[in-house]
């Protein structure tokens, strides 16, 4: 590695890439720092300084003047029923990672197929981190609220009949390269709502997956559930939405210590709510930043998705005792406690559920952080949750999630200033990859 100190000129050609003069929002927290030159060399950060000076002639550097520049993006809950497609899409967008948390398709075949398109560089796609199938129950969530031909038990997803097949299944995925094991306990975060999984499986899942160095990376959609889960002693859960945190209940505090005690990872997903409620507000597509082909929704809206969309807006208000249909009024509540659960030392993560209808790979993921703006939380916090947050979940923290000298060069360049308004992150200039300029869509 090459840390300059006090050099006040450096030859560009020893870099594979150089940013000169840029203001630098690192994705650790810390305050923007300008003027900064990062040199890039081999796909890693070299060099990182605002001292030395950089030719922006050659055509292996980017002038940085007026720009910003933070880390690669993640977004921590995705699935994606054709990754050649989507992945793409991603990376439009810059979000250079994603964490897939099962799926209808994902046989081990199909998952080591997107690890692999993740891992080269010739077609835009980010770094793959996934979890094993879902262990869930017939006729539970997912394969009953989503029903799919391809659900097939054993491949792309495990029905557990009985606690004694839990240890053959843990160590048959163990074998592979898993985050974590997908553990689905909730009824489904709409109807046709079915049974929870039992406490019992909820334990012995965990256990084994200890015996194997893997942690349980759970499904919950309200406060039971989210008992459920920490009494069993799950480490992570991939949703937020449906909780709901009452600071003043002394029991569910004591309850959320016992939790936090474990450094959990907690994915925020916010955009379920907006994309259940999108067919009912034709104008959300009305944004100069979103890809034709997402804009192209607008004219799908049939009358079914519509009464869909009421029927979910009802149970949305109902569940959260809301009597104003507003964007503000779903998310408030839920950003004020995601806020309180950060502040309680919780390890919040972004996170889209992308895969659902009207919830866009790569687009909605600044959807998620512009909900959390909306709700009160500071755009340096919303990217460290969407950057070195989600590096720690995948414990990629090494290499991943921050502009640092010595990690992987995953970072996007933008023409406006995040700290302002996250609404700025879409204000893309260039999303780089192992060092590497990506090819971006056309709009």
């Amino acid at each position: 590695m090459v840390f300059l100190a006090g050099c006040t000129y450096q030859e560009t050609e020893q870099y594979g890439l150089v940013i000169s003069n840029v203001n630098l929002i690192d994705g650790t927290g810390k305050p923007l720092q300008t003027g900064v030159s990062i040199g890039i060399n081999e796909g890693k950060i070299v060099a990182i300084d605002s001292l030395f000076i950089l030719s922006n002639s050659n055509e292996n550097s980017i002038d940085g003047t007026g720009k910003f520049i933070i880390p690669g993006l993640f977004d921590c809950h995705v699935h994606t029923g054709n990754f050649e497609r989507d992945f793409p899409r991603f990376v439009h967008y810059g979000v250079t990672s994603v964490f897939i948390t099962g799926g209808s398709l994902c046989t081990n075949d199909y998952y080591g197929s997107m690890r692999k398109q993740g891992n080269q560089d010739s077609i835009p796609a980010p770094f793959v981190f996934h979890t094993s199938q879902h262990f869930t129950m017939e006729g539970r969530h997912p394969a009953k609220t989503y029903q799919s031909s391809n659900w097939r038990d054993g491949e792309t997803i495990f029905y557990l009949k009985d606690t004694s097949q839990i240890e053959d299944l843990v160590q048959d995925v163990s074998q592979y390269p898993v985050v974590g094991i997908k553990l689905t306990i909730e009824d489904g975060p709409a109807p046709p709502f079915v049974e929870r999984m039992p406490q019992l499986f909820i334990d012995k899942t965990v256990r084994e997956a200890s015996k194997h160095g893997l942690e349980v990376f759970a499904h919950v959609s309200d406060n039971t559930e989210l008992e459920m889960a920490i009494n069993g002693g799950v480490q992570n859960l991939v949703h937020f939405t449906g909780v709901n945190i009452d600071p003043q209940d002394s029991i569910q505090i004591r309850l959320l210590q016992k939790f936090v005690n474990r450094n959990p990872n907690w994915v925020t997903t916010l955009m379920i709510d907006k994309s259940f409620l999108y067919p009912l507000h034709p104008e959300w597509f009305e944004s100069e930043s979103m890809l034709s082909v997402y804009k192209e929704s607008v004219n799908e809206l049939t009358p079914e998705l519509i009464d869909r969309a009421k029927i979910y807006l009802r149970i949305l208000m109902n569940g959260y005792g809301i009597n104003e249909n507003s964007l503000e009024a779903f998310m408030l509540p839920q950003v004020e406690d995601i806020i309180f659960l950060d502040g309680m030392g919780f390890n919040m993560v972004l996170g889209t559920d992308t895969g659902n209808d009207f919830n866009f790979p790569g687009y909605s993921l600044h959807e998620e952080m512009q909900l959390l703006e909306l709700g009160g939380m500071e755009p340096v916090d919303i990217i460290k949750m969407g950057t070195l947050n989600a590096a720690k979940m995948m414990n990629a923290q090494d290499s991943l999630g921050s502009i640092e000298v010595g990690k992987t060069a995953n970072m996007v360049l933008l023409d406006k200033n995040p700290l302002e308004s996250i609404h700025n992150t879409l204000s893309i200039h260039s999303v780089i990859k192992r060092g590497r300029i990506q090819k971006r869509l056309n709009q």
